[in-house]
């Protein structure tokens, strides 16, 4: 149970009309389902649902060892939680992108993006990656584009070419790949804000702009990508590596200190967390189950 207000199609909608008001819509990483709460309570514009984030919490690397059953699974699960719309990383597709994109539209999602890597993917600012031709691409988009029922649910396309054929042929599979039908390009691991200037001359449609810490990309503020005219920026893994950050540091203090009194003021207190949980909208005129005291849950 969860307290939303909107439809699935409405939330397709929003994201749809949102890209239509030249703003730059702020999508951070949600890794489980409470993580999006808070980004909706904080007042973004929609959820991001990482591919590379799912392998992680699986204890494995981002080298496409997911499944399209595992990641629509955990994807539903993150988006039915808020009134945002919720887009999600597809990889490339899971080796059937017809029945990826009715799963995924299925699922309740407003959108997702496919990769032209070979299906032995890596994450996108690694080096070595591997593509597929450009009119194999090109066939995959089509694919996707056929396959949605609601027009808004937003076909995404990511290259990952820059680092591996250069900005020049990142340009002509862009203009293949709007060609093919995409709603939104996404360039990947571009250097800097020449490059994402480049990008934006070249295309005519929507673009994402990936802010993936520790990466190739230069990390640049909401003001300097909406000057280059980029309409959606994603933060895939800042949320898990704030979290496992804090986690690590934690457990560490634990295990030197014997007990945790010291890092009290890192947790999340009872208090809040119930807050995002929502525990007073559970109580009903039969049993409620918020019967209990608050003091020292603060």
């Amino acid at each position: 149970m969860h307290f939303t207000k909107k439809s699935i199609a409405e939330k397709r909608k929003d994201f749809a009309n949102n890209l239509k008001e030249n703003k730059l819509l702020r999508f951070p990483g949600a890794y489980n389902p409470l993580c999006a709460k808070l980004i909706a309570e904080i007042g973004f514009d929609g959820v991001y649902i990482s591919g590379a984030v799912m392998s992680n919490d699986l204890g494995i690397p981002d080298i496409g060892l997911t499944t399209l059953e595992h990641v629509s699974y955990r994807a539903n699960q993150i988006a039915k939680v808020t009134d945002l719309p919720s887009i999600v990383d597809a990889d490339t597709g899971f080796t059937d992108c017809k029945k990826t994109i009715e799963t995924f539209e299925d699922f309740g999602l407003a959108g997702c993006h496919i990769e032209d890597q070979i299906d032995e993917k890596r994450c996108g600012h690694l080096d070595n990656k591997e593509l597929i031709a450009t009119d194999e691409m090109v066939k995959k988009i089509k694919t996707s584009v056929a396959s949605r029922k609601d027009k808004n649910f937003l076909i995404i396309v990511r290259t990952d070419a820059n680092i591996v054929e250069g900005l020049d042929k990142t340009i002509d599979r862009v203009k293949a790949y709007e060609d093919a039908g995409a709603d939104i390009i996404f360039p990947e691991a571009m250097s800097d804000e020449k490059e994402f200037e480049k990008i934006r001359k070249n295309s005519k449609i929507y673009l994402l702009a990936n802010m993936t810490e520790f990466g190739k990309s230069k990390l640049l503020s909401i003001k300097e990508l909406k000057n280059l005219g980029y309409n959606i920026v994603i933060y895939p893994v800042t949320t898990q590596r704030l979290a496992m950050k804090n986690v690590e540091d934690g457990l560490k203090s634990i295990f030197k200190d014997g007990h945790q009194n010291n890092i009290m003021d890192k947790m999340q207190t009872r208090k809040r967390l119930y807050e995002l949980v929502e525990y007073e909208k559970y109580n009903t005129p039969d049993k409620k189950i918020t019967d209990f005291k608050t003091e020292g849950h603060e």
